[in-house]
C-alpha cells in the first residue's frame, strides 16, 4: 500500500506519496522516477516521503511551502522525530539515492553527499498535517509497470524529438541548396549578359 498526499499550497498542486511500511520503501527506492525527491528524519528513523515534481523542474524550484509540507510529513511518520522539536529533513533527488546488497530493508545511502540537502522543523504545525491528511489517498499502485509506462513515455517523446530534428536538418539542407542552385543560376545569366554586350559593341568596321 501507498499512501497519496496532495500539496495544493502553491498555484501548482504537487503529489506527495509514502509507503506504508520499510518493505513497501524497497519497492518505492527501486521504481523511483528521476522527478522524484525523497525525504527522511535525519539520524532517526522515519518514514521515506517522496516529491513528485513537474517534469522540468529540479531540486532548488520546490516551492518553500511544498518543502515546509513534506518535512512536517516525514517528521509525523517518525516513532522518534514526532516527538521532538528542531528536528533535521534530509531530502535529496532520487537519482542520488544509493542501494547496495549489503544493506538492510529500508536502508540507503547517496550517490554524492553534496547533493543531500537539509531543512529543520521547529515543532509540529496541526493546521498543515490536518489539511495534508484530508488530502490522504491509500492505493495499491503496480509501481513497475507505472515506471515502466513513464519510461516508455519519455523513450516515445525523445524519438519525436530526433525525427523533428532530422526534419528540420533535412529542411534545413534542401533550402541551403535551392540558394545555391540559385545563386549559381544568378552568376551564370550575369556572365551571359556580359559576354552578349561585348558581342554587341565589338562592330568597328560597321562604322
Amino acid at each position: 500500500m501507498v499512501f497519496y498526499f496532495t500539496s495544493s499550497v502553491v498555484p501548482t498542486v504537487y503529489t506527495i506519496y509514502m509507503g506504508k511500511d520499510k518493505y513497501e520503501n524497497e519497492d518505492l527506492i527501486k521504481y523511483g522516477w528521476p522527478e522524484d525527491i525523497w525525504f527522511h528524519v535525519d539520524k532517526l528513523s522515519s518514514a521515506h516521503v517522496y516529491l513528485r515534481l513537474h517534469k522540468g523542474q529540479t531540486v532548488d524550484d520546490i516551492p518553500k511551502e511544498v518543502l515546509i509540507d513534506c518535512a512536517h510529513l516525514v517528521k509525523a511518520n517518525s516513532i522518534q522525530g514526532c516527538k521532538m522539536n528542531n528536528v533535521n529533513v534530509v531530502y535529496t533527488p532520487w537519482t542520488n539515492l544509493k542501494k547496495t546488497a549489503d544493506m538492510d530493508v529500508g536502508q540507503i545511502g547517496f550517490h554524492r553527499q553534496k547533493d543531500v540537502k537539509m531543512l529543520t522543523v521547529e515543532k509540529k504545525v496541526n493546521e498543515i498535517l490536518n489539511r495534508l491528511e484530508k488530502t490522504k489517498v491509500e492505493r495499491f499502485p503496480d509501481l513497475a509497470a507505472e515506471k515502466e509506462a513513464r519510461d516508455r513515455e519519455e523513450r516515445n517523446e525523445k524519438k519525436a524529438q530526433i525525427q523533428e530534428m532530422k526534419r528540420k536538418e533535412k529542411e534545413e539542407m534542401k533550402k541551403k541548396k535551392e540558394l545555391e542552385e540559385l545563386r549559381s543560376y544568378s552568376s551564370l545569366m550575369k556572365a551571359e549578359n556580359m559576354s552578349s554586350n561585348q558581342d554587341g559593341n565589338d562592330s568597328d568596321d560597321f562604322m
